[in-house]
């Protein structure tokens, strides 16, 4: 399937909930947001049908998402049942790592293929201000629990606020040398509540990394499922450092996945309000071709990229980034 500027989308990206139980300063407001009623969230079985239509149209890589994904119950299940339909390649989760550790080898066993890990701090203090309340130590016991069981490439999704340090990004280096782990360090996005500010530029992470007197970052492209990122490893380093930057050199060209919200709305692009509800359809009765012709419309309506950088008309987000799925 490709879009109206030749990009092959292949990937949907499915908010499963939105609940999480974080509280992350730059994902929500202090007061958090009006949870979904349970009717108001698409079950299991729902997102499954709209993944076996799609599947069987082109889309071939699911990445879980949330809110937080592993507080839904039934989460396990839901990956056996994706597995068994055999035509997803690449079926993966983003999450806090708050409650992986205790889940990881059962998600493995039911087919999950790899995940990424929020971390933006390793100092514990301003892990639970920044999360509000979480508990760094149950997040680094999830990326070791992945390891273990393979969950690989076990990547870390790093957020440049004013909150990183170079003790964090001295932390990663250790990191990196040890494991055969992706830290990706990711431009913050002026897209949620302004409770916390913009940290070092991608440069200058580069630069601290580079004078660490550990070697010079070297372009690699062979990171499995590295998606947006621009990925560099270091002499004798296992693991490697990826680059996300959504502002300074967007990657909307290559831009190649479809987002589901929990509620029922394919969203063409993260940084844009549009969106197209299937949920109704899929309650009033829609046929598979149907559901599928309601995809192809979002996929025709795709943005060539998004308009985040345009200063003169600013987008104002309805959605908060716990109620999309990042």
């Amino acid at each position: 399937m490709y879009d109206c500027h030749n990009r092959q989308i292949n990937y949907l990206r499915v908010s499963v909930t939105d609940r999480c139980n974080f509280r992350c300063v730059y994902c929500m407001p202090t007061q958090g947001v009006k949870m979904l009623s349970h009717e108001g969230i698409l079950s299991y079985e729902e997102f499954l049908r709209i993944i076996k239509i799609l599947s069987n149209r082109g889309v071939n890589k699911i990445r879980l998402t949330g809110g937080e994904p592993l507080v839904r119950k039934g989460i396990i299940e839901f990956i056996r049942n994706i597995t068994a339909l055999q035509t997803i390649t690449d079926l993966s989760m983003t999450t806090n790592g708050s409650l992986l550790a205790p889940m990881a080898a059962q998600l493995k066993a039911a087919g999950l293929t790899r995940v990424n890990i929020s971390l933006d701090t390793i100092n514990p203090e301003r892990f639970r201000q920044i999360t509000r309340g979480g508990e760094l130590a149950q997040t680094l016991e999830g990326i070791e629990a992945a390891l273990a069981v393979g969950l690989t490439p076990v990547k870390l999704n790093v957020v440049l606020t004013n909150q990183i340090t170079e003790q964090d990004i001295a932390y990663f280096l250790d990191l990196v040398h040890r494991t055969p782990i992706a830290v990706r360090f990711i431009e913050y996005m002026p897209i949620g509540e302004v409770q916390i500010g913009p940290g070092p530029s991608i440069d200058e992470v580069k630069t601290t990394i580079n004078s660490s007197g550990r070697g010079v970052l070297k372009p690699v492209l062979d990171i499995y499922g590295n998606g947006p990122a621009k990925y560099y490893t270091l002499p004798q380093a296992p693991g490697s450092f990826g680059f996300i930057t959504p502002l300074s050199d967007h990657f909307c060209g290559v831009c190649n996945r479809i987002r589901l919200t929990a509620d029922g709305k394919f969203k063409p692009c993260l940084l844009s309000n549009q969106e197209v509800d299937v949920k109704s359809a899929l309650r009033n009765g829609a046929s598979d071709d149907e559901i599928a012709e309601i995809f192809y419309h979002v996929i025709k309506s795709k943005p060539q990229e998004h308009s985040l950088t345009n200063a003169a008309e600013p987008t104002q987000f309805f959605r908060k980034m716990s109620q999309i799925g990042g």
